[in-house]
């Protein structure tokens, strides 16, 4: 642990595990494997399961709120405990935590070609063409780990979501590690599921699924 890592530890306490990325990533996914490896993790049950995320959401609603809220201090109850805050909210965190961030990366054509099915099952229609939304996206994920890379309350490591389906084992080792946890690791291997992604993509691929 570094000089900085020990001062800010002993100053804010225990890190929050934070899962970030873009919507549509794999952070339920992840959160999923948090909960296997030990990790218990912020969430009110509000956003049940569905045909979107049969493993479920993994939300609390405060989150989405965190750009507007005076008063954050409910973060200082989350340390030591695992959170899904999407990546354009990271900038809203407070600086008096730590924070160690698993920032969920996948395929911006998968990403966009799930939203869309998503988007289409609830039957609502995206108000911006998908060249304009991959920038948009684009740019999301850029001033996010711009963000993570610059101010000291963040440590980080990219998670890639084909990767952890491909290798599930040798990835929840990797988060293990990179959060100073001893998490079960078969655990988490155990809860990902490479099926339902394969079903998944095969659906995304028919227009009409």
């Amino acid at each position: 642990m570094s000089l900085r890592s020990t001062f800010r530890r002993l100053r804010y306490g225990a890190p929050i595990v934070v899962v970030s990325g873009l919507p549509r990533s794999g952070t339920s996914m992840a959160m999923k494997m948090l909960e296997a490896g030990g990790v218990p993790l912020v969430q009110d049950g509000i956003r049940t399961a569905d045909e979107d995320n049969p493993k479920g959401y993994y939300e609390d609603e405060r989150v989405k709120s965190l750009h507007d809220m005076a008063d954050k201090a409910w973060l200082r109850a989350c340390r030591g405990k695992g959170i899904k805050i999407i990546s354009n909210l990271l900038r809203a965190l407070p600086p008096d935590n730590n924070y160690r961030v698993l920032f969920v990366r996948r395929d911006l054509e998968e990403v966009l070609a799930s939203q869309a099915k998503m988007l289409d099952r609830r039957g609502e229609n995206s108000a911006t063409d998908d060249e304009r939304m991959k920038e948009l996206f684009e740019g999301d994920v850029w001033r996010a780990q711009y963000l993570l890379k610059r101010q000291q309350h963040f440590e980080w490591m990219e998670v890639h979501y084909r990767e952890v389906l491909s290798d599930p084992e040798i990835h929840a080792r990797k988060m293990s590690a990179f959060l100073k946890m001893n998490l079960e690791i078969e655990k988490m291997a155990a809860v990902v599921d490479p099926d339902l992604y394969r079903n998944r993509a095969e659906k995304l691929a028919q227009p009409n699924a």
